[in-house]
């Protein structure tokens, strides 16, 4: 395979394609060939792997904490439980799956709180335990995707009596808060069999192990929903909330699309698919992902992410209508703001050299004008563009900010990014007011003073791991296919194999073909139709955000190669195989 040419699209980087680890037909001989090659350069050894019924979960009881857990919700099953989440999808549909699941068991009572993002900041706060604590004090804070690092928040709480419990699944720091019970499979000496679980996978864990126990007592009725009616929340928060796909997560994912699918969902997803009119027999992982978690998300990084709970909770479908319509105006704000932000920061990184990584390893971008719940969207895009870490900052503006600035942290594959924060905040403790998150994404506060210093020290920590790291910026495939095997049934066998996801990679493949005709539509799309060199068949292909607002360049033409992707598109009730085009570059 000839290196890739130093074109817009593909910016110096070369190709490199995922190898099979294990004989394909170890997976099974009645397997589809290409399916064989594909899960074989993910790690699937045998086909047991591929089973994603329920019982291949890891069992309830292995994830420690959980049984504490249940002995406190029970204890507290006629006071007054508040559920305290996060406002991002994962913490939305964690906080969504507890209150149907504790007010349907027999729950006396049981409400939530969801700190607004430009008020109160992330977690537990001290804060948050005031309000809460004047608003009827309950008797049980129960956090769900936050808490871990609630150290003053949960100190307060349990000084006025009320008792906490912590779910979460975000890296601790050296010491954990003096919670009643903490269930995070993140802890250190967590012997659970999967680190990879979601905020909301963690609640349904919890959740599971309840349910179990209060089957156990006798103390609900057998018309009382079983946990797996959730798993349509655990499937969404998932995807959401991109962590790793790993077999156990596969389970969660897989059971919870197949609920969607067959209508067995909560009101509000199927408002949510309806306004993004998305089929919902046809539902996949990515459609989660790209479709129904941002119109969620809208809610918390513009407004409150209450609106998006209310949506998940109720069972009225025509309020869950209202409410994702809410959702849907706020994605489409959402979008304008991002569109306008990206702009100012693609044009301040328009001179990095990206082939080279001697100028700068981790970016730090700031604006005084910047939206503060969209500042990790312009992270990721601007990270997706060069190829490298990068933190967006927005001027905090909640109650306890104090003139500081809120930084969302984007990172590439051999970068663990939150491990780079905290050995910046190791060597440097004065700096970081505060941090945490996961390896590909985090989030951190510091004072606004401190930013040309934490800029130079994030370039250089980050310069240490990408010296780790070693290896090439590569773009992955699945190598070619045949042109027998581009076509519309292997698009839907593959659509059908899923979930794929955070690593796990929806499959993509290169090749050569030769543009028969190309054109630009939607000023920034190009469709092709382009013929494979085997037997000459020609496929219908579109790229999308070809003309990224840089510059104008004409549609492509003659032999290209194309790292892409099989889909359906289906229009007036026809589907049709078209290849969605990632990456293109001339060849001669």
């Amino acid at each position: 395979m000839p290196d890739a040419a130093d074109t817009p699209l593909f910016a110096g980087r070369p190709l490199r394609r995922r190898a099979a680890s294990d004989d394909p037909q170890l997976l099974g001989a009645d397997l589809h060939p290409v399916l064989g090659r594909l899960y074989s350069a993910r790690g699937v050894r045998n086909s047991a792997d591929l089973a994603l019924s329920l019982d291949r979960l890891l069992p309830v009881g292995t994830l420690e904490g959980v049984e504490p857990a249940v002995e406190l919700l029970i204890a507290h099953r006629g006071g007054r439980v508040l559920v305290v989440g996060d406002f991002d999808a994962d913490g939305a549909t964690s906080t969504a799956l507890l209150l149907r699941a504790l007010r349907a068991w027999g729950f006396a009572q049981v409400d939530f709180l969801v700190p607004n993002r430009f008020e109160f900041g992330y977690g537990l706060t001290p804060e948050i335990v005031e309000l809460a604590a004047k608003n009827g004090a309950p008797t049980l804070l129960v956090t769900v995707d936050n808490g871990i690092s609630s150290h003053a928040g949960v100190a307060l709480a349990r000084s006025l009596g009320i008792a906490v419990l912590i779910t979460d699944h975000h890296l601790p720091a050296a010491t954990l808060p003096d919670a009643d019970v903490i269930v995070n499979p993140n802890v250190p000496g967590s012997r659970f069999g999967s680190r990879a679980l979601a905020g909301v996978g963690v609640a349904f864990y919890v959740m599971a192990a309840l349910k179990r126990k209060l089957d156990a007592l006798g103390l609900v009725d057998a018309k009382a929903p079983p946990v797996a009616e959730f798993l349509d929340l655990v499937a969404l928060g998932t995807v959401a909330d991109l962590v790793p796909l790993d077999l156990n997560n596969r389970v969660l994912v897989a059971q919870g699309l197949k609920r969607i699918r067959a209508g067995r969902c909560a009101a509000g997803i199927r408002a949510l698919l309806e306004v993004a009119e998305r089929d919902r027999e046809q539902l996949t992982a990515t459609d989660l992902g790209f479709i129904v978690a941002p119109r969620l998300n809208a809610a918390g990084r513009l407004d409150d992410m209450s609106i998006g709970i209310r949506c998940l909770v109720t069972d009225n479908l025509a309020e869950a209508r209202a409410t994702a319509a809410r959702l849907q105006q706020l994605n489409q704000e959402r979008r304008s703001i991002e569109s306008e932000m990206q702009a100012l920061a693609l044009t301040a990184v328009k001179g990095i050299d990206l082939p080279s990584r001697s100028k700068r390893h981790g970016l730090c971008l700031f604006d005084a004008g910047w939206h503060q719940g969209v500042v990790g969207l312009v992270a990721s895009r601007v990270k997706d563009r060069v190829r490298r870490p990068v933190i967006a900052f927005a001027r905090a503006t909640d109650a306890t900010s104090g003139g500081s600035l809120r930084g969302s942290a984007r990172s590439v594959t051999g970068v663990h990014v939150r491990d780079v924060l905290d050995a910046i905040a190791t060597r440097e403790p004065d700096l970081i007011a505060k941090f945490g998150g996961h390896a590909m994404a985090a989030g951190l506060t510091l004072e606004e003073r401190w930013l040309d210093r934490f800029s130079q020290a994030f370039d250089a920590e980050c310069a240490l791991w990408m010296a780790r790291a070693g290896g090439e910026d590569a773009i992955e495939t699945d190598g070619e296919l045949p042109a027998h095997d581009i076509a519309l049934s292997t698009a839907q066998l593959l659509r059908d194999a899923g979930p794929w996801g955070q690593g796990f990679p929806e499959p993509s493949f290169d090749g050569v073909f030769a543009i028969k005709s190309s054109r630009i539509v939607g000023d920034k799309h190009v469709k092709l139709w382009v013929q494979h060199p085997d037997d000459n068949a020609s496929f219908d292909a579109i790229a999308f955000n070809y003309i990224d607002g840089e510059q104008r360049r004409a549609a492509p033409s003659g032999n290209v190669r194309l790292v892409y992707r099989l889909d359906i598109n289906e229009y007036r009730g026809e589907r049709k195989l078209q290849l969605l085009v990632d990456h293109l570059q001339a060849v001669s």
